[in-house]
């Protein structure tokens, strides 16, 4: 069975962020996930999660200034002070806010360092990492994002962060599969995942090219979310996707009673 995340950074965003937890919940979902952890108060925010009965599963790591370009801290030597700070601070709100995992992003290529040296960075900020992960019983994910609308992303491949990840082989550290960002990026998403499985830690989905809901595009989703099922995945899968139409109109594909677990054959794709 297929566990369905809502991220609120892109569904229902038609409402406020503190108002997105219950909106979620009156549409189906138990579990939802944000991008920034403060985009709000924290105590309001945790108090929206609490009372909109919803569990919030993950936020992102401090990622610097999007809109500005910046794409995270992971693998940037000049900033590793930042990244690390920054995820001692998401370790007091994933306490407040109940959060099992954070996400976090590389970083872009830097004129000051060869790309040698910011994946010895990456590597090293990982290792520091997981005895943290571990005292504090949470997990992290690392995001490959796409060439065409992040050009400077540190990481280009799939299997370059596969093969860093099984030579770290670090249980706690996962890879955040984005059907999204891997279908621009390379394609081939059922055989890539079926092959490296036990190092994902999340799946993200949205249809390509346009990241509207699934059924909009390219992907074939009845097949995915099949094989998805098939392959014994337990983990979440997060509907990450601007909705074409109103939220509630995108969901029409995910039927109400489906939206905590479903089976593929569910689903009106």
């Amino acid at each position: 069975m297929i566990k369905f995340v809502a991220n609120l950074g892109m569904l229902f965003t038609e409402h406020p962020l503190l108002e997105r937890f219950q909106k979620a919940a009156e549409a189906g979902f138990r579990v939802v996930e944000i991008w920034s952890p403060i985009e709000a108060e924290p105590q309001e925010l945790a108090q929206a999660i609490k009372a909109a009965g919803v569990e919030l599963l993950q936020f992102n790591l401090d990622a610097g200034d999007m809109a500005a370009g910046d794409r995270g801290f992971l693998a940037l030597p000049e900033q590793k002070e930042r990244f690390r700070s920054g995820y001692e601070m998401a370790v007091q709100l994933a306490g407040l806010y109940g959060a099992r995992q954070v996400n976090c992003l590389a970083g872009n290529k830097t004129a000051a360092n060869s790309r040698e040296e910011q994946l010895a960075c990456l590597k090293d900020n990982l290792e520091w990492l997981h005895p943290q992960l571990e005292a504090n019983d949470l997990y992290l994910n690392v995001e490959l994002l796409n060439k065409y609308h992040s050009p400077d992303y540190i990481l280009g491949q799939s299997g370059e962060l596969f093969s860093i990840l099984d030579e770290l082989d670090l249980p706690r550290i996962g890879f955040q599969y984005d059907f999204f960002h891997i279908q621009l990026q390379e394609g081939n998403l059922v055989t890539t995942l079926r092959q490296n499985l036990p190092r994902v830690g999340h799946i993200q989905i949205a249809d390509a090219p346009d990241r509207h809901q699934p059924g909009t595009g390219e992907i074939n989703y009845r097949y995915v979310l099949g094989e998805i099922e098939a392959m014994g995945y337990d983990k979440y899968v997060s509907l990450e996707y601007a909705p074409l139409g109103t939220t509630e109109e995108s969901l029409a594909w995910l039927p109400v009673e489906c939206r905590v677990q479903a089976q593929a054959a569910d689903l009106a794709l």
